[in-house]
């Protein structure tokens, strides 16, 4: 299990928490895309979707503004092979649902070739159990599960394009499917499926539309299996937040309800915002109706939720010193990592990256990365460079659609710093220090460069401009570190620290 590490500082406020009782949207200005969230006792957990990057995170809120990382509930996926031979960009865990039953936390998310999977938890910072494969099937999307009062348990989810909605009879202990489902609602791009109950009705809560352009809808019925009213509850209409919706909804002791869902703002991924909910006969309106036409739009600042106290400000972890005998629960690995080439013990306060053989970054293992934070920011490492062998790269990149690498590489017996962005390389100077420090400087609304330095201190530019992509398999661009060999097996990498400060 990880250590949480300190928090990076934010320069300003520009989005979060704004220490005045009111918040600005986004409320997590990073990539949590397909948001869930419940609350138990006084606290909010919420999970998202992960895709290729091992780990879904699972984060933690007292006040649904501040949020910070308790947990991963996996680390491999071992039920596909391409897994390990880095083939499942854009696949993986696509969007979750967590909910609480029994005394139980349950997760369950789809991968779109495999099937459907589940975990459960008595403590979402506590132990998850391995994943149980609740249906191997291809073509399934967005699960969620429900249990109505009489015991009896669900699961709904839409199918890949995205629709039409179907629900199955599942297991009491929510392990196993008990019928071949019934189709109950078929829409413009009907996915992101969400079970609830009030009042006597059942409600579907779904996006529709597509992830940059749609809006949240509601359903409801007397039954589960419907037939569904239809309402539209949030669209974009006058603001400027593109496709506002998927996500999650929950009601507070204080009367108050909340809906969490995502933007799609491009390189960054999907950001989430956080919009007040007002119960209107019968139906859940979201955001503020500006223009009267019975459908809300998104808020940009906001009185912050009633939940009786005010909480301390706070933001996911970045920033990494490598002293812990575990990684941050920050730190996600591209695809599976080999596990005997990476190591916390090896050099003490450092990360060690043992280089696989791989023609590039995109198809190289253990390359070790993060969400990206706000618009702007400064990634820097300190890496050893001792034990790096002939055909070695190893460094600081952002991963995604385009690879953009700034490290160093070991040609025979020498060592060179190089850049790389979207495969155009260039070779600077000679390494002749034992320790060289990498940096990133991530504008994505500017120019986005890479440099490096000897002493920590003068940082030279190499390179051009990294040109950085708005779709990177479903995900945002992300800082990462890596390690490499295009010639053979081994070298090793040795990080002392990850800094990370954000807009």
């Amino acid at each position: 299990m990880g250590t949480i590490f300190a928090q990076s500082e934010p320069k300003s406020l520009t989005w979060g928490d704004q220490y005045n009782g009111t918040y600005n949207n986004p409320v997590l200005n990073a990539d949590y895309s397909d948001p869930d969230i419940i609350k138990a006792g006084d606290t909010f957990y919420m999970v998202c979707s992960d895709f290729h990057y091992m780990g879904m995170q699972v984060l933690e809120s007292k006040d649904l503004v501040n949020w910070t990382l308790i947990n991963q509930i996996y680390n491999r996926f071992d039920f596909a092979e391409g897994y390990n031979t880095m083939q499942k960009y854009s696949q993986g865990s696509w969007a979750p649902s967590i909910r609480q039953h029994n005394g139980l936390f349950y997760v369950y998310f789809c991968t779109p070739e495999e099937g459907v999977y589940m975990a459960t938890a008595k403590d979402p910072a506590g132990q998850w159990s391995p994943l149980v494969e609740v249906k191997r099937t291809k073509g399934w999307e967005d699960p969620c599960p429900f249990w109505d009062e009489d015991g009896t348990a669900y699961l709904g989810h839409s199918v890949l394009g995205a629709g039409p909605i179907i629900v199955h009879k599942m297991s009491p202990d929510g392990t196993k499917l008990l019928d071949d489902g019934v189709e109950v609602y078929r829409g413009n791009v009907a996915e992101g499926t969400k079970f609830y109950k009030r009042g006597g009705w059942y409600y579907l809560i779904i996006p529709e539309g597509g992830v940059a352009t749609g809006e949240q809808v509601a359903l409801r019925s007397k039954s589960i299996y419907g037939p569904y009213e239809h309402k539209i509850v949030l669209e974009q209409g006058s603001t400027a937040i593109n496709g506002p919706h998927q996500g999650g909804l929950v009601e507070l002791e204080s009367g108050e309800a909340w809906f969490m869902h995502f933007q799609d703002v491009g390189a960054l991924g999907r950001i989430c915002h956080l919009q007040p909910v007002k119960w209107t006969d019968g139906w859940p309106l979201m955001g503020i109706d500006y223009d009267g036409n019975g459908i809300g739009e998104p808020v940009a600042n906001y009185k912050k939720p009633d939940v009786s106290k005010a909480y301390t400000p706070e933001f996911p972890a970045t920033s990494d010193e490598f002293d812990s005998k575990n990684l941050g629960f920050q730190w996600q690995w591209n695809h599976n990592p080999i596990d005997k080439n990476r190591s916390l013990l090896q050099k003490k306060g450092h990360l060690s990256l043992t280089a696989a053989k791989a023609d590039d970054n995109k198809n190289a293992p253990n390359t070790l990365t993060q969400k990206m934070v706000g618009n702007s920011g400064t990634v820097t490492t300190r890496m050893a460079t001792k034990d790096l062998a002939d055909g070695q790269k190893a460094g600081l990149c952002l991963v995604g659609q385009n690879i953009h690498e700034v490290g160093v590489i070991k040609k025979g017996d020498r060592l060179y710093f190089y850049a790389s962005n979207k495969g155009e390389a260039v070779t600077g100077p000679e390494v002749n220090r034992e320790y060289v420090y990498l940096k990133m400087d991530i504008n994505l609304k500017g120019s986005t460069v890479l440099s490096y330095s000897t002493d920590g201190k003068a940082y030279i530019l190499i390179g051009t401009n990294c040109e950085i992509a708005n779709s990177n398999y479903w995900k945002g661009a992300r800082p990462a570190l890596f390690s490499y060999n295009e010639v053979q097996e081994g070298g090793t990498a040795h990080f002392d620290w990850f800094h990370y400060t954000f807009e």
